[in-house]
């Protein structure tokens, strides 16, 4: 069994660690946080792998980030943080891509976590509301309400709507 969680862990990494980033919009913590979460699943692996748990191996383990997610959102200690000025960044023109996807990064990092979740565990991971609703552990109308909120949230920011719009547009 062992052997079936590493290639599991080898042909899952991407995915999960996009998933991971999705929650924590830093790479590094996102690293940690997947390591910690197949740690975790590791322990379970009989269990996932034999088709004896409710959900895919993918599902097992995104829950599993999530509520680990949850757990280190709710201590005290948030752990590094970056300084307010950033250090340089390479000229815009040649890094539209990178703009993107730190723009969005920041925006999801305003976000509320559990708007956050619900976003990645719907969009990112392809899940229905029944679906997110049951690795939450909440209602699916809150579900609905979270996904509503966070998505208006994202349609008022400026910033993203400028990042979509290329130069020769505006």
């Amino acid at each position: 069994m062992e052997d079936d969680f590493d290639r599991y862990v080898a042909a899952a990494w991407p995915r999960l660690l996009r998933s991971a980033w999705l929650l924590t919009g830093d790479w590094q913590l996102a690293e940690d946080l997947l390591q910690t979460a197949l740690i975790k699943t590791a322990r379970h692996w009989n269990r996932v792998a034999d088709g004896n748990s409710d959900a895919n191996p993918d599902g097992y383990v995104r829950r599993v980030l999530v509520t680990t997610y949850s757990s280190w959102w709710r201590r005290k200690w948030r752990g590094e943080r970056p300084t307010e000025r950033l250090p340089e960044r390479i000229d815009a023109d040649h890094n539209d891509a990178a703009d993107v996807r730190f723009g969005l990064a920041d925006a999801l990092a305003g976000l509320p976590r559990q708007q956050r979740a619900v976003l990645m565990l719907r969009y990112h991971a392809d899940l229905t509301e029944a679906q997110t609703a049951q690795i939450l552990g909440i209602g699916i109308g809150t579900v609905k309400s979270h996904t509503s909120r966070a998505l208006a949230a994202l349609r008022r920011r400026d910033d993203l709507r400028g990042l979509l719009i290329k130069e020769g547009d505006r």
